[in-house]
């Protein structure tokens, strides 16, 4: 804009566009460096040609945050938008941020969004379709007794419980340990390449994800990181181990072991069950299913190392070392590339798509059922979910349990319901 003592703001024509800022700009005073420009605000008046001056004030870095989103739909666009382009895109589906946001950029962001509609730039009033707001790491306080704040990494803490203290760990003097509190750096309570060059940049993500739900704060402390990095080096362990095994045997074979059948149910129902946390923001329940499919994949590889005859089981751990890396690399990406080189893999995890889950082992085909005599539990009976009547009748007399109820009485009656419960009457 020009300011004109004639004719007022007038806007800078089209054709004069964009105006370039002066590369000789001296920031040696206070205030608006181009207020004092000798030359680059002094400009003729677009509209009667007289002296005026240029606008000095450049917008509020509100103004950009506040439709960067449309902007990005067309990067290279000659216009404020691509309306087409930015029809294709819109709204986004996920916006993720601090709470802070709440106030200013999103509400701003709205009120550009029907601002951009109104002139034809957009095609929505909303830009943003779903808003998650994550929790903050936070971590305790320490503070000195010249009362100057200490980092974590220049503390030592020994004991635990009500003995727990602080100490410097240059100076070895005593450390009052304050509240939890959101990291800043002001209190000196963040964490940083210590941790990095401590642990890796995997652990750091790993802990994060899987302390708590991500609306919730997350609280910093080094023994809960120690025992993320725990898990990092067990599961490069088990990979590696693995890895010296693995053989050609790895071949899909036409039947599967029952050992082999039981590992590829629990990793494609952890598959599924991550992918479908992931999708919700629900990090910490998807790692927690990682976790679990750990502790079946080592125990599979045990059974195996003590008896490699079974070729199927060799086929279902590969499969199974594969999702588990593939399953790992969002979180763990550093980890997951080593991982998929030591299985012998010759691209990247990364650029793999994510795998496809085999439907078919997600459905359960035994089912468990309370058996009763007499209408007082004496057992469980586990048969194919598809058995007839007669399948469930005679396996239930079959059982051991109601065989000692019966006493050698003949049943009266045996009543079935359906994937419920099975009830003798004597």
């Amino acid at each position: 804009m020009i300011h004109c003592p004639d004719d007022g703001v007038v806007p800078v024509p089209v054709e004069d566009l964009p105006v370039l800022l002066p590369d000789d700009v001296a920031f040696d005073k206070p205030g608006n460096p181009l207020d004092g420009h000798p030359t680059w605000k002094h400009v003729a008046c677009p509209k009667c040609g007289k002296p005026a001056t240029r606008e000095t004030d450049t917008m509020d870095t509100f103004v950009d945050s506040s439709w960067y989103f449309a902007r990005f739909t067309a990067p290279n666009a000659t216009a404020p938008t691509d309306p087409a382009a930015a029809d294709y895109w819109m709204p986004v589906d996920q916006y993720i941020g601090g709470i802070e946001h709440a106030i200013l950029h999103l509400l701003y962001s709205r009120f550009f969004a029907r601002a951009m509609k109104a002139t034809g730039h957009l095609g929505v009033e909303e830009p943003f379709a779903g808003l998650f707001t994550q929790g903050m790491v936070v971590h305790e306080t320490y503070r000195r007794a010249d009362g100057s704040w200490a980092s974590p990494a220049e503390v030592r803490i020994q004991g635990e419980g009500g003995t727990r203290r602080a100490y410097d760990a240059t100076t070895g003097a005593e450390v009052d340990i304050g509240g939890v509190e959101k990291m800043s750096k002001s209190k000196r309570n963040t964490v940083g390449l210590d941790i990095t060059e401590s642990y890796g940049a995997d652990t750091a993500r790993w802990f994060m994800l899987s302390d708590s739900p991500p609306e919730r704060d997350v609280i910093w402390t080094e023994e809960s990181v120690a025992g993320a990095h725990r898990f990092v080096q067990r599961v490069w362990r088990l990979t590696t181990e693995w890895s010296e095994r693995a053989t050609a045997t790895e071949a899909r074979p036409d039947r599967w072991s029952p050992p082999a059948l039981a590992l590829r149910k629990a990793v494609h129902r952890t598959l599924a069950g991550v992918e479908d946390n992931i999708k919700g923001l629900r990090f910490n329940v998807a790692v927690a299913k990682i976790y679990e499919l750990v502790n079946t994949v080592a125990a599979a590889l045990s059974g195996f190392v003590a008896d490699e005859r079974d070729a199927s089981l060799a086929a279902a751990l590969g499969e199974a070392f594969d999702l588990l890396v593939q399953m790992s690399a969002p979180m763990m990406p550093h980890l997951a590339e080593e991982c998929w080189a030591a299985l012998g893999r010759d691209d990247l995890v990364a650029t793999r798509p994510w795998p496809e889950i085999d439907r078919s082992l997600l459905v359960e085909d035994m089912i468990t059922l309370p058996v009763q005599v007499n209408g007082k539990k004496r057992g469980e009976l586990t048969i194919a979910i598809d058995a007839s009547q007669a399948e469930v009748e005679t396996a239930t007399l079959a059982l051991d349990a109601v065989r000692r109820a019966l006493g050698g009485h003949p049943a009266k009656k045996i009543v079935v319901v359906p994937k419920r419960i099975v009830n003798v009457v004597v």
